[in-house]
């Protein structure tokens, strides 16, 4: 299965544009690693530990890295975290230009998202029009106490006023450069590239 380069439109992609220069590796397995687990350790200083907190992945590479951070932060509490999925295919703003998306499964954890503090997790954050697509769907399946935005790369070029409280690694990029992020439960190993 290809990488992504997030779920937001990333230009400069396809086999014309990666044949002009090699990807240039990022970040690897274990810079991945010690991204999360920073983001863990953060996420619970800032809600003052795990009462609450429900981790949503978007699909796809969100998904891995909620339960990830999940992990991670039930290693710490001695508890585990609550963690979902969201699609947010359907709440997208290009669906006229790009009609043919594969929907995913929205799977909520038990006891919802009313009245928790809701953390959604994504692979990278670009424009922001993802983003703004989960928070309308968040909108329909319940009303959080708080919610906030944790992505293992935030790579600039926003086209919306939306920012990551979490970020594992600030990516200057330039709009033609392609921002690749593959994890080992989606493309058999961890790596972010950049071309």
């Amino acid at each position: 299965m290809p990488a992504t380069t997030s779920s937001d439109t990333n230009p400069g992609t396809g086999p014309e544009h990666n044949s002009e220069r090699p990807d240039r590796t990022v970040l690897d397995a274990r810079d991945i690693s010690r991204a999360l687990t920073r983001i863990s350790h953060e996420l619970l200083e800032r809600n003052k530990g795990a009462t609450d907190l429900v981790l949503l992945g978007l699909h796809t590479r969100g998904v891995p890295l909620a339960k990830r951070i999940a992990e991670k932060i039930a290693t710490v509490e001695g508890a585990p975290v609550a963690v979902g999925e969201l699609d947010v295919t359907m709440y997208r703003d290009d669906l006229r230009s790009q009609p043919t998306r594969r929907a995913h499964k929205t799977a909520l954890p038990p006891g919802g998202i009313d009245e928790k503090v809701v953390v959604l997790v994504d692979d990278v954050l670009f424009s922001g029009r993802t983003i703004r697509a989960a928070l309308d769907a968040l909108a329909d399946l319940g009303r959080p106490a708080a919610v906030r935005l944790a992505v293992l790369v935030d790579r600039g070029h926003r086209e919306l006023p939306i920012r990551a409280d979490h970020v594992g690694k600030n990516l200057p990029s330039a709009l033609a450069e392609r921002v690749s992020v593959r994890l080992a439960e989606v493309d058999g190993s961890d790596e972010v590239t950049i071309s």
